[in-house]
């Protein structure tokens, strides 16, 4: 009986040892997936954006993606009903139409969602991409900020710290960047930096607010985050198209919806579509320190190419921004000291419950956000 015992711990503690080990790895490749796809989408749409010739529709980009998205959520929920098409349409028209109640709360989040997507655009075409990826880790703030209002969530020192060293950061790449106009960039008719600033401010307000009203309203909610990702789809669908005919109405029924569209503007729509929805399935095995590595380097990831790709000029001023910036999100996504002193079990316990719930919370709140970086 000892001898089977002993047997049993052994396979049992190789059999931890292996998973121990697949987990670093998936942490890698999470933190690889991160760091391109924060880096990627910003880059592919400055580069697109700001290219000769005829120019795409943004508002149809946002709608186009949104299509995307909705289908991918039907897929996979498709899948979980074991492919039983008529099981699936009974399921959906449960959750979306029948619990309408509970569907229309997500109408407000897609509406600044779909606000968010566009004002990007319109942001990243004016500013530099590497003034965009630093001036939009103010979401972080405005997320903060919103938290503590709204969920009544405190704040360690340390995070209050980090925040007070990213708005600094952001403010010394502002007043770089107000010398420099992007000075390097030969063609800068069609740019105007303080439209691109207001912009990524607005984003990043409606960021922090929808997201943070997006937790209030689903939590103890038991639907799953394709059900969350489908319904606000439909939102973002309706108000996308809304968008469109409002900005660009008369111009689409004239040149058509596809109007400008380049396999380079197809990758960034998929990039849009799928980025954040693959982020969501590897984000579960990369903690908040990693995350917060993974947006660090993504920053300086755009900023190296921004200099290869666009001539973007780097002085002293934006690298101690940057700098500053850079340590603010490594030093926010810190975990917070215990509280007070308490039984090993029971703070291991406690830990990898909370831990969980954080997980939950962030693949739900990241989701809709999957336009752009975290």
């Amino acid at each position: 009986m000892a001898v089977g015992d002993l047997s049993k711990t052994g396979e049992e503690k190789t059999a931890t040892r292996g998973q121990s080990e697949v987990n670093r790895r998936l942490k890698y490749i999470s933190l690889a997936v991160l760091v391109v796809q924060n880096a990627s989408l910003i880059l592919s749409i400055r580069y697109v954006r700001t290219l000769p010739g005829d120019r795409f529709f943004t508002t149809s980009a946002v709608v186009m993606a949104e299509v995307l998205k909705v289908l991918t959520c039907l897929v996979i929920i498709l899948l979980q009903k074991r492919l039983n098409v008529k099981e699936t349409v009974y399921f959906l028209i449960d959750v979306i139409v029948v619990q309408y109640k509970d569907t229309l709360k997500l109408a407000v989040p897609s509406l600044i969602y779909t606000l968010q997507n566009n004002l990007q655009y319109v942001a990243i075409s004016n500013l530099p991409a590497a003034t965009f990826q630093v001036t939009y880790q103010l979401k972080i703030l405005t997320t903060a900020l919103f938290s503590v209002l709204m969920l009544r969530k405190s704040l360690s020192r340390v995070q209050w710290i980090s925040l007070l060293l990213l708005f600094a950061g952001v403010a010394i790449v502002q007043v770089q960047q107000e010398g420099n106009k992007e000075a390097s960039v030969k063609d800068t008719s069609t740019q105007n930096y303080t439209v691109g600033l207001v912009a990524v401010v607005i984003s990043c307000l409606s960021s922090g607010f929808a997201g943070v009203y997006f937790e209030k309203i689903l939590k103890g909610s038991s639907a799953s985050v394709w059900v969350r990702n489908v319904q606000l789809g439909i939102f973002g669908m309706v108000l996308g198209l809304l968008g469109l005919w409002w900005n660009d109405g008369a111009a689409v029924a004239e040149r058509g919806f596809l109007f400008g569209y380049t396999s380079m503007v197809w990758c960034v729509i998929f990039n849009q579509a799928f980025g954040g929805l693959l982020v969501a399935l590897v984000v579960k095995y990369a903690d908040n320190i990693l995350k917060g590595f993974a947006t660090s380097f993504s920053i300086i990831v755009s900023t190296v190419t921004s200099i290869y790709l666009f001539g973007f000029h780097v002085d002293v001023l934006f690298t101690a921004g940057a700098g500053l910036v850079i340590g603010a999100v490594y030093m926010y996504s810190l975990p917070k000291a215990p509280a007070g002193s308490a039984s090993a079990s029971s703070s291991s316990s406690s830990s990898s419950t909370s831990e969980k719930t954080d997980i939950d919370a962030e693949m739900e709140a990241f989701l809709p956000k999957s336009v752009l970086v975290k």
